[in-house]
């Protein structure tokens, strides 16, 4: 089997298939290193499952070696399959927000280049308006020391990572740590956001504004 059938063969095993499942939905954003941002989405609750992958690009099937080197137009990004019973698509954008640089567009705390840039790619008209809603009131607020960069854009295609790329914080803990203390994000996220950096997911259930 050839590469491309294979990681199609993948796809259509795993998320759509989850997806399909009655009652949950799929959400899809790029926030720099796909294994901290999976990471992150991993720890909400009502998330069934968070895969590394590449989105936002024009090459079918591209390796991580072609994304990572800039040659294909692709973002890593990362495929959140959820249960909107537990937790809505509005709160997953607000978590999204306060877990990456949305002041930056052209990479993501140490990893630089426009292949680790933000975004949230949107799967219909009502995902597109509540990701859009929450970006204006973030605006607004002007709690961030610059201009809110990260784009919202219409969903195309998605593709999963190498296998050695999936939940890659539980593989590899140590090796996860050391890059994510070594890369600042925690230092980051803490200069843009304060105190909210480092609220558990329950606060932004309790918070969150329709």
């Amino acid at each position: 089997m050839s590469r491309y059938l294979f990681a199609f063969a993948m796809t259509l095993l795993t998320l759509p298939a989850l997806a399909a499942q009655p009652g949950l939905s799929t959400a899809t954003f790029a926030g720099g290193c796909f294994w901290c941002v999976e990471a992150d989405f991993l720890s909400v609750p009502g998330v069934v499952e968070a895969v590394s992958g590449f989105s936002g690009g024009s090459e079918p099937d591209p390796t991580y070696k072609q994304v990572s080197a800039g040659l294909t137009g692709h973002l890593e990004a990362v495929q959140v399959t959820f249960d909107p019973a537990r937790v809505s698509y509005a709160q997953l954008v607000e978590w999204f927000w306060r877990h990456h640089d949305p002041t930056d567009a052209d990479g993501q705390f140490c990893d630089r280049g426009r292949q680790y840039g933000p975004a949230i790619f949107v799967h219909d008209k009502e995902q597109r308006r509540v990701a859009e809603e929450s970006r204006r009131r973030l605006v607004e607020s002007k709690v961030l020391p610059g201009p809110v960069r990260t784009p919202i854009v219409d969903f195309a295609a998605f593709f999963p990572a190498e296998e050695y790329h999936q939940r890659y914080s539980k593989k590899n803990p140590l090796r996860y740590q050391f890059y994510r203390f070594n890369c600042e994000r925690e230092a980051t996220l803490r200069a843009l956001w304060g105190e909210q950096a480092d609220k558990p997911f329950s606060y932004y259930q309790d918070h969150q504004k329709e």
